[in-house]
């Protein structure tokens, strides 16, 4: 969740800390902090609860600091609550080393203690303020830091990355990670590290991805990695390829309205190089046909909005591919025992590729025997290097933590890969899959339509209906599963409390809860239930209930005889038509939160890369 940056080179640290930093803040965070290392100062060290803009003005966007070694932090509370003291990065006893941390340390109380015992005195409540003195303690007694560094690596448990800075060792920047991301970059000024690439785009695009257990130690002009032993690593570097200015607003007023109307050339990107011929191409996709006709049953594992794409995906993998397709929330699948074998497909969905709980899912699956597939959109990442195969979503970089676009490109690459599957086994008729890849052809086009026709709308129906308290939606099948999305960008932004019900559970409790001017969002684009989510439509009207629909061009005027506002999306195949109804429902869920005046961004408690179980 927090966000790491360090430098180390022949320019001042501190400007390039602060600006890596406010380059990551769609991260989510509650403190900032930097410490900086000069000859003539030493070790500085300066760290505020709030914004970064608070540490911005707090050291004069960095000119109070000097020195060219530098290491910067971005908190996320888990352990102590938000202020000064518990914000990194965090010092030893004696002041001379600084650490920044992502990620938990899970036997930090039981390290405390025996410090403690040794007289060591703690001014925080944080489980990595542990890692300074601990490293200040084998420090003393090698009095070589990178095998200080080593010795503290083998005694404590959790997640990590970590950049270390000590006074004693003016040039040089010292990095390790375990199961929480750490990016290396090679530039002509300096060296960097960074949890999250865009922190550092702007200086050079010359990367490498830290591997676990490694340990790296940066100076201006090399990086050198070792493994846990400390034996030297050679690193494979890449070049990111996408433009500075993906991660900047481009005039719109917020990152999430530029990515939701970035979605029909995300979807463009995502779908174009995987079709040649009237076929789906899949290159990177090592299943053959006799592994995939020995599938018993196939895994959908993901959080979030991911989990959503995954359920979508269930309805339309099983109609497609008649194998049954189990989707789990990816920090409940360890704990259920689950039943995977060699004959089971594990696919796990993330945006970033370091989602903890769904990295630790599919190293449970992979010791289980299952074969994982991972979808992911950030090439080089854990859970993209650990899988047996990967397909990318080619979504570029998504800055707002509310996903829009990575979900949209997730959906449609599922949509192919189950269309793919499906034609390797033979359960799909050759005109539907005609039908289906023409469908996905036509995506981005009717997407654009619709953003150019209804945003207007959809904003008119957000200032009529952004003072309701709580919001219901529903829907049937595919439906469902798309009203699970818009309902958690409701709630994610606007902070109004939403659910989202499968329409036939009405009556099994949830009616209950409709009163007079209750708002229902109803979903009705799935064409064959057409007519029973207007029973429903009907059935909330009777209890009072106001009703916003979403249905297609085709049911338009059925729906709006009933529904109190309606908005149709074109049709398409029935299996992509949530890949179009989902984009009313994030405008809607901008517009609303925009009238609230909500930190639409960057919204309270939330953050984009979740790295901490």
């Amino acid at each position: 969740m927090c966000g790491i940056i360090g430098f180390v080179g022949r320019e001042p640290a501190a400007p390039i800390l602060l600006d890596g930093l406010a380059r990551m803040e769609y991260r989510g965070y509650d403190s900032a902090g930097v410490a900086v290392r000069s000859e003539t100062k030493g070790l500085q060290v300066k760290k505020t609860k709030g914004r970064l803009k608070v540490l911005s003005d707090l050291i004069h966007g960095g000119a109070d600091l000097e020195g060219n070694l530098g290491i910067g932090h971005t908190r996320w509370a888990t352990h102590g609550e938000p202020n000064d003291i518990n914000a990194h990065p965090h010092v030893s006893e004696n002041g001379r080393i600084a650490i920044v941390h992502n990620g938990i340390i899970e036997n930090y109380l039981e390290l405390k203690e025996h410090l403690q015992k040794l007289g060591v005195t703690f001014q925080s409540e944080t489980d990595s303020e542990v890692v300074a003195q601990l490293l200040e303690y084998h420090y003393n007694e090698c009095h070589n830091m990178l095998e200080a560094v080593g010795r503290v690596l083998r005694r404590i448990e959790g997640s990590y990355a970590f950049g270390i800075i000590c006074a004693d060792y003016p040039n040089a920047l010292i990095a390790a990670r375990k199961d929480s991301p750490l990016i290396l970059g090679y530039g002509e000024n300096g060296n960097f590290i960074a949890s999250d690439v865009t922190a550092i785009i702007k200086y050079t695009r010359d990367v490498a991805y830290m591997d676990d257990g490694e340990i790296a130690v940066l100076t201006a002009d090399s990086i050198d990695v070792f493994d846990d032993e400390l034996v030297p690593v050679e690193k494979h570097r890449s070049t990111v390829d996408w433009d500075v200015s993906a991660a900047e607003k481009g005039g719109y007023p917020h990152f999430m309205l530029k990515e939701i109307m970035e979605q029909p050339e995300a979807i463009r990107k995502t779908v174009s190089p995987r079709i040649k011929n009237g076929r789906v191409v899949l290159d990177d996709l090592h299943l053959t046909e006799e592994y995939v006709r020995d599938i018993s049953r196939i895994f959908i594992i993901a959080c979030g909005s991911s989990y959503h794409v995954g359920m979508v995906s269930k309805y339309n993998w099983e109609k497609l591919m008649r194998r049954p397709v189990e989707v789990t929330l990816a920090s409940e699948f360890r704990y259920c025992d689950p039943l995977v074998d060699e004959k089971s497909l594990v696919v796990v969905i993330s945006q970033s590729g370091e989602t903890l709980d769904t990295m630790a899912a599919m190293r449970e699956a992979k010791r289980r025997g299952g074969r994982t597939l991972a979808i992911v959109n950030v090439v080089g990442s854990s859970i993209a290097r650990e899988a047996d195969d990967v397909l990318y979503t080619w979504a570029g970089p998504e800055i707002a933590v509310a996903t829009t676009k990575a979900y949209s490109t997730q959906l449609v690459l599922m949509d192919l890969v189950g269309l793919y599957l499906a034609d390797l086994l033979g359960t799909v008729e050759q005109s539907e899959y005609d039908a289906i890849l023409t469908e996905v052809q036509s995506l981005p086009e009717k997407m654009q339509e619709m953003l150019n026709r209804d945003t207007e709308d959809i904003q008119y129906f957000a200032s009529r209906y952004f003072n309701h308290d709580s919001i219901f939606f529903i829907g049937r099948n595919l439906d469902y599963a798309m009203g699970m999305e818009g309902s958690l960008k409701l709630k994610e932004i606007s902070y109004i409390h939403s659910e989202a019900y499968a329409s036939g559970e009405l009556k099994h409790g949830t009616i209950s809860l409709i009163e007079q001017g209750t708002l229902v969002v109803a979903l009705g684009t799935y064409a064959p239930l057409f007519d029973k989510a207007m029973s429903n439509v009907v059935e909330v009207k009777a209890r009072g209930a106001e009703v916003l629909a979403l249905t297609t061009e085709d049911f338009r005027e059925k729906m709006e005889k009933t529904a109190d506002a309606t908005v149709a999306v074109p049709v398409t195949h029935p299996v992509l038509q949530p890949s179009l109804g989902v984009v009313p429902l994030q405008l809607f869920s901008y517009y609303v939160a925009l009238q609230r005046g909500c930190d639409i961004d960057k919204p309270r408690n939330l953050a984009k890369s979740v790295t901490v179980e």
